[in-house]
């Protein structure tokens, strides 16, 4: 009897062994996933947006011939501006390309009390402007720093007044044309929207205006002019989404 009860249990042994092995030969191998890398945003591509924020240009008026020669004094003319911009942008890397035009309203004022005729007040009002620029940025994922430069184009009006605020001459419209340099930071917090602040810098050229009344000129000055603006940008760019990258 105890024979054979060492012999079932010798049998049991070698059967369940077996089994094991069986078992384990047959488990399949499975590969590792790669690990996953952070999404790289894209950049390229036209987009559309708007923007909105300050402006000052500061204007210097010199009276000139046929009249009195001389240093009439200068005024900042100050506000809020708001308007809206498309470009193109394509990345190479890190780096970032565009192009981009820009238009805006404004509503800049300012006035000083003429330094050769003090019972007169000089005026100047910038009502639009456009910039018209080229930019070369660096992106860090979502993150773009970006300067920029390019032509630059003021609607402006100018006129004298006397000190009780009575209308005396005026130059009428007078658009200006010069060039920008700027820069900016812009943030992508979705696929398709960023948003950003931006500042310019505008050179505006020199001019000679004639201030009229009923046709007659009364008095002729040569304005100098330039312009700095903040503003903050919100954007929208087709196609490019983020770039998910193993």
């Amino acid at each position: 009897m105890k024979k054979l009860l060492l012999t079932v249990a010798a049998a049991f042994l070698t059967f369940s062994g077996s089994a094991s092995a069986a078992d384990l030969a047959a488990r399949p191998y499975t590969k590792a996933p790669p690990p996953m890398v952070a999404a790289i945003y894209d950049w390229s591509g036209f987009y559309i947006g708007v923007n909105g924020g300050w402006g000052s240009s500061h204007n210097s008026w010199d009276s000139v011939a046929p009249f009195l020669v001389g240093p009439e004094g200068s005024h900042d003319a100050t506000g809020g501006t708001v308007g809206g911009q498309i470009g193109y942008r394509w990345q190479a890397g890190t780096w970032v390309f565009g192009l981009e035009a820009q238009g805006n309203w404004a509503d800049f004022n300012g006035s000083n009390t003429s330094l050769l005729f003090p019972g007169f007040v000089n005026t100047s009002k910038i009502d639009a402007f456009g910039l018209f620029t080229g930019q070369i940025g660096y992106a860090a994922n979502n993150v773009l720093f970006y300067v920029k430069g390019g032509a630059a184009v003021t609607s402006n009006q100018n006129y004298i007044n006397s000190l009780a605020g009575v209308r005396f001459a005026t130059a009428g419209d007078d658009t200006l044309w010069g060039g920008t340099i700027g820069a900016g930071l812009e943030y992508a917090f979705a696929p398709n929207w960023s948003a950003g602040i931006e500042y310019n810098h505008l050179f505006m050229q020199d001019r000679t205006v004639n201030f009229t009344t009923a046709g007659v000129i009364l008095a002729t000055d040569r304005i100098g002019q330039d312009v700095d603006l903040v503003t903050v940008r919100l954007n929208y760019k087709f196609g490019g989404p983020v770039v998910a990258r193993y």
